[in-house]
């Protein structure tokens, strides 16, 4: 059982990698799914221990950018005892913002976020309670 948490900026690849490589086998977490939920986070929460406890692995599928973020996530894995994987994707800005001008409607996110969530990214690591890190190169 494992807890893969995705780090990456808006526009990196995040849910299509999702759904290409973990779909079949993985509870699929996103605060994208919660539109309409006023605290999104205790949702999240709520979401990624129902399924530990039922012993089903989880991905979370946010920007993730801090480690103060992912710290919560990490806690909940070791709770489950589940392996705390971090899957970043490492930010190619010219790729990313070509493929949120191909988004529609409110998939398409303001390229003053982009570059927020860029400036909180860090790297994860080992250090951070991560059992693994995976990096995973974006291609245009």
């Amino acid at each position: 059982m494992e807890l893969i948490i995705f780090i990456g900026l808006q526009g990196s690849g995040k849910t299509t990698y999702y759904r290409e490589h973990f779909a079949a086998t993985h509870v699929h977490v996103s605060k994208d799914l919660m539109p309409n939920v006023r605290n999104r986070d205790a949702q999240q929460m709520m979401q990624i221990d129902e399924a530990l406890r039922g012993g089903r692995s989880v991905v979370v599928d946010n920007t993730n950018p801090t480690k103060e973020s992912r710290a919560p996530l990490i806690a909940a894995a070791r709770k489950h005892g589940a392996r705390a994987v971090a899957v970043y994707f490492d930010p190619h800005i010219p790729t990313i913002l070509m493929r949120n001008e191909q988004r529609e409607g409110r998939a398409r996110v303001p390229k003053v976020a982009i570059f927020a969530t860029k400036k909180k990214l860090v790297v994860p690591s080992l250090e951070e309670g991560f059992d693994e890190v995976r990096v995973v190169e974006l291609s245009s």
